[in-house]
């Protein structure tokens, strides 16, 4: 529906949706993109596959000049490590010193899948500018249980600049939530035959608010 002129109340909507992004899987199979270079062009937003990973960091570091919240990201979650990002060319990459090698880059092809998906995370929740809605499937998946106490820190963090909404099967992650962030988890359930968010009223309120 292009004709902004004639329908402008859905034009309106189609825009707004434009600038949501949904997370539901990182690949990091060996041919995945977030282990290849991408084209070094500004990037202020991870696209919904992570494919321009390297260009949101290279962003930050580049031309934004500012990496503080994500050098502290990874440290909380990789003590000791650092994310290297060289200055861009034709094409853009990223790599990791870990503290026990420090003289060495781990290059993305080298990652496990479980750090190339929080770095994914990561890029998603701390580019230069988050789209006005942030939608995450099951973050957890292949994370580390370590990890997971440093990505609710992550995600509310994130939290502050922009909505956010999870969905996730750990009850960890949940908890993480509503200790980090004065967040109160909510539990999908099943209700006569249908899918409910436990204590909702029907009016779209729940009745717990007001505790």
């Amino acid at each position: 529906m292009q004709d902004s002129g004639r329908f402008a109340d859905v034009d309106a909507v189609r825009r707004t949706m434009l600038d949501w992004r949904f997370y539901h899987d990182f690949r990091t199979d060996r041919l995945a993109p977030l282990r290849a270079p991408c084209l070094a062009v500004t990037t202020p937003t991870l696209s919904s596959d992570g494919s321009d990973l390297a260009a949101v960091f290279a962003t930050l570091a580049h031309i934004r000049g500012d990496t503080v919240d994500l050098d502290r990201t990874i440290d909380d979650a990789f003590p000791g490590c650092r994310l290297v990002v060289p200055p861009p060319e034709r094409t853009t990459t990223f790599g990791m010193i870990m503290p026990d090698y420090p003289k060495r880059i781990f290059e993305p092809g080298e990652l496990s899948d479980g750090t190339l998906r929080y770095l994914a995370l990561a890029g998603a929740l701390l580019g230069y500018r988050l789209p006005a809605f942030i939608a995450l499937n099951e973050p957890e998946t292949s994370l580390h249980p370590e990890l997971l106490d440093p990505l609710a820190r992550l995600i509310v963090q994130a939290a502050q600049r922009t909505q956010v909404w999870v969905v996730t099967h750990s009850e960890r992650l949940a908890a993480a939530f509503a200790a980090c962030g004065e967040v109160k988890p909510r539990t999908v359930i099943k209700r006569n035959g249908e899918t409910w968010i436990e204590g909702l009223k029907l009016f779209g309120e729940f009745g717990d608010e007001d505790e």
